[in-house]
């Protein structure tokens, strides 16, 4: 838990929306890029991300404030999951891991063509992972939840989410293992 968000939440629970705004302001980049790696479009992510907000506004005095965890960044993650799965029930579409761009927030000089080359491979084996699958890794890896932030998210132990995690790292290494390598030319 961040210094002085125990407060924040506790502020906000009671109406304070000065509280929740900066609550917004530490989570709104994390639940943006989760939203963005699933449906792969700045403007359907942007209002995606402005709904889940909004439902936390509306709902926070229903959260149950445990103090010392982070089951707010949970809950929080579990309604963007949530608003994103209504998404694409509501256009039918189904989800295609393989066009999320990873956002890189530095353009640092390193990102070689070689680089590009891992990251579209590593794209296309997350894209092969069942959905539970590619949220753990998501979640875990890229947005750096803890399992314990992870689990509240998903609703799931954090044992399960552990055996999920392990198990999808297995599958990508022996995807990427497997694959035959392209040849440039």
């Amino acid at each position: 838990m961040l210094d002085g968000e125990e407060q924040l939440i506790k502020n906000a629970i009671s109406g304070e929306a000065s509280a929740f705004g900066l609550l917004y302001d530490r989570y709104q980049p994390k639940i943006y890029r989760f939203i963005y790696l699933k449906v792969s479009h700045r403007e359907e992510a942007e209002d995606l991300t402005h709904q889940v907000f909004l439902s936390a506004w509306e709902k926070i005095e229903n959260f149950q404030f445990k103090e010392n965890s982070s089951y707010f960044s949970g809950w929080l993650y579990q309604i963007a999951r949530n608003k994103v799965i209504d998404h694409y029930r509501t256009r039918k579409n189904n989800l295609d891991i393989s066009k999320i761009q990873v956002i890189d927030e530095k353009n640092r000089p390193e990102n070689t063509f070689e680089n590009n080359l891992n990251i579209k491979e590593t794209r296309q084996a997350i894209s092969l992972l069942n959905p539970n699958e590619q949220d753990v890794i998501i979640m875990r890896f890229i947005e750096e939840l803890s399992p314990k932030e992870i689990s509240k998210a998903l609703g799931k132990s954090e044992v399960s989410i552990r055996i999920i995690q392990y198990r999808a790292i297995k599958k990508l290494k022996n995807i990427l293992n497997n694959k035959p390598k392209s040849v440039i030319l």
